[in-house]
């Protein structure tokens, strides 16, 4: 019989993959940090430190959150909300270049388009 602090839910994975997981989080995170002191293009900065965290996401949703020993019925739920959510961001990004040129702009006067 278990305790009732034990884990009943049955979930896979052992010490040493969680390990191997947290490395690569920690590898990904310096490599974010050592890109943040080079001199990149901002499109090109962006879309690299996305991509990682994006990946990041993916590793700590999969293992810590234990998504990937989930049913597959639970995952395809989550991704019509991930999806919603990345939609409505893009909506509100173009704002918010909107308000960096307002800012820019000397008082009193509108960024010419």
């Amino acid at each position: 019989m278990s305790s009732p602090t034990s884990d009943s839910h049955g979930h896979a994975g052992s010490t040493k993959l969680f390990a191997w997981v947290w490395l690569w989080l920690v590898i990904i995170t310096g490599a974010e940090v050592y890109l943040a002191y080079k001199h990149l293009p901002p499109v090109t900065m962006l879309l690299l430190l996305i991509g990682m965290s994006v990946v990041k996401a993916g590793l700590i949703m999969s293992y810590f959150m234990h998504l990937r020993f989930e049913k597959a019925s639970l995952v395809w739920t989550l991704i019509p909300a991930t999806i919603f959510c990345i939609g409505m961001l893009t909506m509100i990004f173009p704002d918010g270049v909107r308000l960096r040129d307002s800012h820019t702009a000397p008082q009193g006067q509108v960024q010419p388009k």
